[in-house]
């Protein structure tokens, strides 16, 4: 697609120097940009038809219309031209045409291949690689092409594009099956158990669970092709498992509720499946094959550097809260440099003892946190104590979910079954111990990973492991493309060790949403306002 071009002693000069439409290309990737949100909001492929046609029919004299058929602009159009974005209620838009930004000469063209889009039924997810779309540029011609964000880049190296958007058609499918078996209700049903803490370990699914549920409403909502347009756009963007409702924990437990089993049958079930030993776990030693495989998959991400863990120091814990800087002591200096003052007398009059005041985490992270000075916790004889773990090497590729190229946070962190003893992380159990940072766990330390659950983390003056607890990398927390290797990561993690044992590192008492261990959590804060202690019951 060019203007008419310009002669020049004879001499064909392209449309090199046609100003109005650099301007019109330029504004077809700032369009792109805005109908994807820089990246954030997926794009699709439809089934529009012959828009190369429609593009060509729309200039009227022929001498025009053979002078646009142009190669280079037919394979961007007949490529990109039917890419569309969904919107909040179903509807689709173009992601690249609009009429009002084209030139007067491109109006016509334009407008039938933004009408040509219009009402077509989508077909997949679109991915590409590429950093340019289209051929920008041959010999004196300037051509159809925009450059995507590098954000919305496929960059797998495991998957081609091709692949990864196969794999969601079949995502398409699995889901909408899932949606026909398991009504809204069997779904809300299920939400009241997660969210009640009524299910072991629910905090591990619950995230799931309200994917689908969200997606149900949506769906039911929504009019005509606008149903199955949102199923596209959720599986999208789903977290990494999400769209296998059927083989994971969350169709067991809506085939349980759908079966009409009661509670007890309902938590029973549930409670084995989801053990710590045995969830997500496989429990045979890995293959020939599988170590193979697996073998091939870290040789493509170069993530061989990857697998090597150490203990988590803190100074790298992105913490929400640390002790306040402590003053230097008052000159002694002088024969009555070491009387007390009246203020400090004042003050120490008024710091009276108050009851411990029992409230929620998420009441004490807005009212007690952001003027606690200082803070103990009690530790417990027996609780969910942890350490933070990451990667001995920084630079090397990403292997779990929430750590990202554009966003590195390596770290990890693992607990012992059935809890660990105070004196197994080096505390006397039943003191109260100096907390040097309060954290969230790190799952939430960049947003976009919520469904891992929610939990709160007290690093504890002192505390370390004193225990040899293999890598600490659990195939939940890894990347999708991992999980088909899952049996040789674990057989690798058992065996191997995490490096900085006898060095000081960020331990503590971790927290989760559904955690049992709120009921010993008692913490001891010092303010401005005097010394008070809080006893918490529960997240939120």
């Amino acid at each position: 697609m060019t203007p008419t071009p310009t002669q020049v002693s004879g001499v064909c000069e392209g449309n090199h120097n046609d100003r109005s439409y650099d301007q019109f290309l330029d504004s077809m990737t700032e369009r792109l940009l805005r109908n994807i949100n820089n990246g954030s909001e997926p794009l699709f492929t439809t089934n529009a038809p012959n828009l190369w046609e429609k593009y060509l029919n729309s200039f009227q004299d022929p001498t025009e219309r053979q002078y646009h058929n142009c190669h280079a602009c037919r394979h961007f159009i007949e490529r990109f031209g039917h890419l569309v974005t969904i919107e909040a209620n179903g509807g689709i838009a173009s992601a690249i045409w609009c009429a009002d930004d084209a030139p007067p000469a491109y109006k016509d063209a334009i407008r039938a291949l933004e009408y040509g889009v219009r009402g077509t039924k989508i077909t997949g997810v679109f991915l590409s690689s590429e950093s340019v779309w289209g051929t920008p540029v041959t010999g004196v011609w300037t051509h159809l092409s925009v450059r995507p964000p590098a954000s919305i880049r496929h960059r797998c190296a495991t998957q081609t594009a091709g692949q990864r958007m196969a794999e969601k058609r079949e995502d398409f499918l699995t889901v909408g099956t899932a949606l026909r078996e398991f009504s809204r209700k069997h779904l809300e049903t299920a939400l009241k158990l997660l969210k009640t803490d009524s299910l072991y370990r629910s905090e591990k699914v619950l995230g799931q669970a309200e994917w689908l549920h969200k997606l149900h409403v949506d769906v039911d909502s929504a009019r005509g092709i606008g149903k199955t347009n949102l199923v596209w756009k959720a599986i999208a963007t789903a977290p990494a498992g999400f769209c296998h409702p059927r083989s994971s924990m969350i169709g067991t437990l809506l085939e349980d509720i759908a079966a009409g089993k009661d509670f007890n049958e309902v938590s029973k079930a549930f409670a084995a499946k989801m053990h710590p030993l045995s969830y997500q776990r496989p429990q045979a030693a890995p293959s020939a094959g599988a170590i193979a495989a697996a073998e091939k998959i870290f040789e493509q991400l170069n993530a061989a550097g990857s697998l090597a863990r150490r203990f988590a120091r803190l100074d790298e814990v992105q913490a929400l809260w640390r002790p306040f800087p402590v003053k230097s002591e008052k000159s002694t200096d002088g024969l009555f440099g070491h009387l007390q003052t009246k203020s400090e007398d004042r003050d120490k009059a008024v710091d009276m003892r108050v009851p411990a005041q029992t409230m929620t985490w998420v009441k004490f992270q807005e009212t007690a946190l952001p003027t606690a000075a200082r803070i103990e916790l009690l530790a417990p004889r027996a609780g969910s104590y942890s350490p933070l773990v990451t990667a001995v090497n920084a630079d090397a590729p990403p292997i779990l979910q929430w750590d990202q190229e554009d966003r590195r946070n390596p770290v990890s962190w693992y607990f012992w079954h059935g809890g660990s003893s105070a004196s197994s992380f080096g505390l006397a159990g039943g003191s109260f111990v100096e907390v040097e940072a309060v954290a969230l766990k790190p799952s939430m330390w960049n947003e976009g990973y919520e469904h891992h659950g929610a939990g709160v983390m007290f690093v504890l003056k002192g505390a370390h492991e004193t225990k040899d607890g293999g890598a600490g990398l659990f195939p939940e927390m890894l990347k999708a493309e991992l999980h088909g290797i899952r049996s040789v990561l674990e057989s690798y993690s058992r065996g191997a060790r995490i490096e900085g044992l006898d060095e000081p590192h960020a331990a503590g008492i971790m927290l989760t949403k559904s955690s049992s261990g709120w009921a010993t959590t008692r913490l001891r804060v010092y303010s401005s306002g005097g010394t008070m202690e809080y006893k918490l019951d529960r997240w939120d």
